[in-house]
């Protein structure tokens, strides 16, 4: 029987404050930088704010083309709208998945709120998908997995965590778990072995090993079987678990296009400039 490899740390990527939209504050942890390191993943934003001022100017409508969007809130609220003709609400505990595909334009509106608290992860699409028609659905409480152990609680909010379900992603079959640690527990998280994984601290540092890593900052992993991670003694953790087989391909990237060559994404910004990014496939 073959022996289950522990994964270990390879890369830590502390998240850096910065402005972003129409001048919101947030910290920008991934980005062009840990593209093929962290592949298929490619940006993640993390927002905490208890001033509104920090936020509520918001993300004007933008376009996007050839990613997945997926923003998880675990306290405050966005209203969003986009050129699909869709508008609505993410609250505290909800999630949505936007696939930009082959174009959409979005606007993404955070609300006053005691505590904004959440991400926003770029997920990159495979060339053979990237113009497919755009979509997205919104992920409520009630389409996300829980599960309890001693001293854990496990939201699925994609993929499968021991028996408990989240959503099914339409591309790339990623998993995505929100885990929060009492003080001093530890878990224990079996991963695929070919797959990309990492993780974000959102809330807390945490121990891995014997290293304490300190709060927003992302940990990627080695090869391997599974994962330990563990909240220190005097202080709850909350993190993100993030896992996906990575694509392997070419990336251009151009603020919020990501396409595979630099003749694509130019495409994309000359139909942006002609108006008809919305009606290309």
């Amino acid at each position: 029987m073959e022996r289950k490899r522990e994964r270990t740390i390879i890369q830590k990527v502390q998240g850096k404050k910065t402005t972003d939209g129409a001048g919101v504050h947030l910290t920008r942890v991934l980005s062009k930088d840990t593209t093929q390191a962290f592949d298929p993943f490619l940006m993640l934003d993390s927002f905490d704010s208890r001033n509104p001022a920090d936020y509520i100017a918001g993300f004007p409508t933008h376009p996007h083309r050839g990613i997945e969007t997926i923003t998880y809130l675990i306290e405050g609220r966005i209203d969003h709208q986009d050129s699909l003709g869709n508008a609505g609400v993410i609250l505290s505990g909800q999630s949505q998945w936007m696939t930009a595909g082959s174009g959409i334009l979005h606007q993404e509106m955070p609300q006053p709120s005691e505590r904004m608290l959440g991400t926003q992860l770029w997920l990159n699409l495979p060339a053979k998908d990237k113009m497919t028609a755009p979509h997205y659905f919104d992920i409520t409480q009630d389409m996300i997995g829980l599960a309890s152990e001693a001293g854990a609680t496990i939201r699925v909010i994609a993929g499968e965590y021991k028996g408990v379900k989240g959503v099914t992603p339409p591309y790339i079959q990623a998993a995505y778990y929100d885990v929060e640690l009492a003080e001093g527990a530890s878990i224990r998280l079996d991963t695929k072995k070919e797959e990309t994984v990492f993780i974000f601290l959102i809330e807390g540092a945490g121990l891995i090993g014997e290293e304490l890593i300190p709060e927003k900052t992302a940990v990627l992993f080695g090869e391997g079987d599974y994962l330990n991670v563990a909240a220190a003694q005097d202080q709850k953790l909350r993190f993100l678990f993030h896992s996906a087989k990575p694509l392997g391909e070419s990336i251009s990237w151009g603020g919020p296009i990501v396409m595979n060559t630099r003749e694509e994404l130019q495409q994309a910004f000359a139909d942006l400039e002609a108006g008809t990014f919305l009606a290309r496939k």
